[in-house]
């Protein structure tokens, strides 16, 4: 772990509560070598470093961890191991433990079924991870161990004997199923939980990136005029969504499933939180000034740079432009979503999907390539308005033609607030221009005589930019309901509104980013029944998003009670945010944060529904592995789902949309 110096033009954090702890003075460093297999003790910071490496798990930014193998058919040997070398423990124990007079170490599989859940296993695996901002030293084990207190207790008293910070141990339990066996142990182990760590966190990484920007402090009033794409914008709150920027730097701390972050992670720009920030003495001396923001996965960094190096950078850097194939206006009658992907003519999922897109929108045909995967995923019925019905629109009202002249227009080019304007007039042009008669009554008759438990449907938008070219699309338009039963909810009013969300501030600006062609772009509409009785709602990615390396597999799920956000809570809410470590035994629920608008103690989901969203979530991994799992990196899947009572005497769930992860580990 680096030194790093808090001045304005180098590495700059928040003070640490605590100063990193000095051996005492019988204390002296013990490791001679310069890049040790391993230690029997670490007498100092340096012999530490030496063996330390940044955790598997990167949910609590700012830490180094060493694992540490206690022995105890050896007399309850303790090594601590060299954890760049050695990433997992068994490769350690089967170079070093195994043989010339001790029991022979198993191969890897049968090492950690054993390993880990035996009572009568050989070792006690663990870690010493450092977590620098609050200066805490804690003794950690895999979430899914089964380890006793009695095993727990004998590891931390060896660990404590042979360290430096021995005094100042504490153990973090790092699962529900640990913190039940924790509770066991003697009152002198000191014990520290997930968010007593997370309290003494002031610097949030979201997304690893590096650019050069103007550094501006904007308001929530001051993003009515969307800003430059060059601006490093600094933010009290978490905006539900932003238009493309250089960099994001935040107030308050993000989910890392908000839609600027899954938007910053597909740009490939740098976004972090930093608690304080808008009084940020650093980042306020270089307001209005153009920088360099790194966001590292411990440190970030700004420095200033001179106009002409930034323009240099942009010009080096400028993303690739995405060629989107045009709209196909070819189907014109409403089809249902288990139609919309034809696996008779593309056998293989991916081109299936790629050949729907262009009629369907990316939103709907991943929508109905999931709904014919079975009854582990319940999707809602449905259909879907293909893109033919939105150019026709356009053509019949004469939109399209008001759409060149804007185009064209070099003041709409370069002022933001002219654009603002032409784009508004062209939304309220698209939602108050006639809709054709044939197709308001087809949908209407579709909602009122199909297979639907309710008229109040939901339309939601499906571009053929979004999901499947690099181009994820998330939060940039938007979604309305229509109800045939409910005069205050017109079906032609939700198809208008939503058509008219192609031409948002949000979605305008994020594909001129992209050097998208704007008259290639079309939007068909997803329809399905709406969800007024949420007793849950959230957001799952069917992947470890703090360890890409897959060495950790595990689900990350947000979700929060009802149908409050949870890409970007309320202020002052906060949200259940899990790991749940579905494929490991006991399947362990990890609780990273909690929601505090339900009672203390109580969780949004019960375990039950967490299973049961576990068994959804792998299947949906499953399914869509074909097509996304071997492009190389880091392969997940994007999904929103819902615990919904309005038709059950018990919340029953439903999958909304899924679609591929952006890949982080770029």
């Amino acid at each position: 772990m680096t030194n790093i110096l808090l001045t304005l033009l180098t590495a700059c954090k928040a003070p640490q509560t605590e100063p990193i702890p000095t051996p005492p003075p019988s204390w002296d460093c013990v490791i001679t070598e310069e890049d040790p297999d391993f230690a029997k003790q670490i007498g100092c910071l340096d012999d530490f470093e030496k063996l330390a490496a940044d955790p598997l798990d990167a949910s609590i930014p700012g830490a180094s961890s060493m694992k540490t193998v206690l022995d105890r058919a050896d007399g309850n040997a303790l090594y601590f191991q060299n954890s760049e070398r050695y990433q997992i423990h068994w490769e350690f124990a089967s170079e070093y433990l195994s043989g010339n007079g001790l029991p022979i170490v198993q191969q890897l599989s049968q090492f950690n079924s054993i390993e880990y859940y035996s009572p009568d296993r050989r070792f006690v695996l663990g870690a010493i991870t450092f977590y620098e901002e609050p200066a805490v030293w804690a003794y950690e084990l895999s979430p899914y161990d089964t380890a006793t207190a009695d095993m727990i207790e004998l590891a931390y008293r060896a660990i404590a004997e042979n360290t430096y910070f021995g005094g100042e141990l504490q153990f973090h339990p790092t699962s529900g199923q640990i913190e039940t066996v924790a509770a066991q142990l003697p009152s002198d182990i000191q014990v520290i939980s997930t968010e007593e760590l997370f309290a003494g966190i002031t610097y949030q990484p979201l997304n690893i990136a590096t650019s050069m920007g103007r550094l501006d402090f904007l308001t929530e009033e001051d993003l009515a005029v969307p800003p430059d794409f060059r601006s490093i914008v600094v933010l009290q709150t978490v905006p539900l969504d932003l238009t493309a920027t250089a960099g994001i730097i935040t107030e308050q701390f993000q989910t890392p499933l908000s839609h600027i972050n899954v938007l910053s992670q597909n740009r490939g720009t740098p976004n972090m939180g930093l608690r304080g920030a808008w009084t940020n003495e650093t980042l306020r001396a270089l307001e209005g000034k153009w920088v360099e923001l790194s966001v590292g996965p411990f440190e970030w960094t700004i420095t200033e740079v001179t106009p002409e190096e930034a323009e240099a950078w942009w010009e080096a850097n400028r993303p690739e432009p995405i060629d989107v194939t045009p709209m196909d206006t070819a189907t014109t009658g409403l089809v249902d979503v288990q139609d919309v992907v034809d696996r008779v003519t593309y056998p293989d999922l991916r081109e299936a999907i790629v050949a729907a897109v262009p009629t369907f929108g990316g939103k709907a045909s991943h929508y109905g390539a999931m709904s014919t995967i079975g009854d582990n995923v319940p999707v809602p019925p449905g259909f879907v308005i293909p893109v033919y019905h939105y150019d026709k629109h356009m053509t019949d009202n004469g939109l399209w033609a008001i759409v060149d002249d804007m185009l064209a227009d070099p003041q709409f080019r370069d002022d933001p607030a002219v654009r603002t304007a032409r784009l508004a007039d062209l939304r309220a042009a698209i939602a108050f221009a006639p809709l054709d008669t044939e197709l308001e009554q087809a949908v209407i008759d579709e909602i009122t005589s199909g297979p639907y438990v309710t008229t109040r449907f939901r339309f939601r938008s499906s571009t053929n930019a979004e999901d499947v070219s690099g181009f994820n699309g998330a939060g940039l338009y938007t979604s309305e309901t229509g109800d045939p039963a409910d005069p205050a909810r017109p079906v032609r009013n939700a198809i208008r509104d939503t058509w008219a969300s192609v031409w948002s501030d949000r979605a305008f600006a994020e594909r001129s980013y992209y050097s998208i062609e704007h008259r290639n772009i079309g939007m068909a509409l997803l329809c399905h029944r709406s969800f007024p009785e949420e007793d849950s709602n959230g957001v799952a990615i069917t992947g470890n998003i703090f360890d890409t390396a897959g060495v950790e597999p595990a689900f990350y799920i947000n979700v929060q009670e009802g149908d409050k956000p949870v890409v970007r809570p309320d202020p002052g809410d906060t949200t259940d945010q899990i790991l749940y470590y579905y494929t490991q035994p006991g399947q362990p629920i990890v609780y990273l944060a909690h929601s505090n608008v339900i009672p203390s103690g109580e969780t949004v989901l019960t375990n039950a529904q967490v299973n049961e969203l576990g068994s959804t979530l792998q299947a949906i991994h499953q399914y869509f592995a074909p097509a996304y799992g071997n492009l190389g990196g880091f392969y997940a899947m994007d999904v929103e789902f819902k615990f919904d009572h309005q038709f059950d005497a018990q919340p029953t769930l439903y999958i909304k949309q899924a679609r591929p992860y952006p890949d982080w580990s770029r």
